[in-house]
């Protein structure tokens, strides 16, 4: 297995497949976090980028890997849906294990909506050190009578979501309104969506917002 210039890791697995992107930190590693992309956008997508960067520069190692159905698209340009939840927990179970035994030390689980919707789902079966999410998806778009939250209540891995105040799939006011478990700690980014981008009259920008969530995600990580 080697590392190229680019940030690509060869898995040496099946065509299907794509490489892993690694994003060292230069000054030293205190945790290594997994990062899936969210359904519609891949992991080297200007979001993903820019959170793997922000963390790698504040100690913490990302890894970031695609599901088969977006791997799929960068082969040949047709757009499809994300791969039925069974497969896409398996996904993350053989990345888990993969990624564990290549790093040492505190290895904590995550991703954007969908990537951290499916982390969540699996992290106290796995045992991981803590669980991070950024825009959580609370409800389906359009759905918000059909909340995604049985499973939190009862949640016990350490957990951090950071949040848009006004995401469509789990503002502050609707998200009030859920029995969370304990463990699981709510970072609210002002006047921000789904995407953490806030509105213009807030006076705050996207980048600002991605750097405070790469703040509370690395002080998150290194307190555990």
């Amino acid at each position: 297995m080697s590392k190229g210039a680019s940030g690509f890791i060869d898995t040496g697995q099946c065509e299907q497949e794509q490489p892993w992107l690694w994003d060292e930190a230069p000054q030293g590693v205190f945790a290594t976090l997994i990062l899936a992309h969210g359904a519609g956008a891949p992991m080297d997508s200007s979001f993903m980028q820019q959170m793997a960067q922000g963390l790698a520069v504040r100690g913490v190692r990302v890894v970031r890997f695609e599901f088969t159905y977006m791997a799929l698209r960068r082969m040949d340009g047709r757009k499809r849906p994300p791969n039925p939840q069974a497969q896409l927990l398996q996904q993350w179970r053989e990345v888990y294990a993969k990624v564990r035994q290549q790093v040492a030390g505190p290895l904590a689980i995550g991703g954007k909506s969908m990537g951290g919707r499916m982390a969540s789902l699996l992290a106290d079966e796995l045992g991981v050190s803590a669980l991070t999410c950024l825009g959580y998806p609370f409800h389906p778009a359009g759905k918000p009578d059909k909340p995604r939250v049985a499973h939190l209540t009862g949640l016990t891995t350490p957990t951090l979501i950071v949040q848009g105040e006004r995401d469509a799939l789990g503002g502050r006011e609707r998200v009030a309104d859920y029995v969370l478990s304990p463990a699981i700690e709510l970072h609210w980014l002002k006047a921000a969506d789904h995407d953490l981008r806030p509105l213009k009259s807030s006076g705050i920008s996207h980048e600002q917002h991605l750097e405070r969530a790469a703040d509370a995600i690395a002080a998150f990580l290194q307190a555990r």
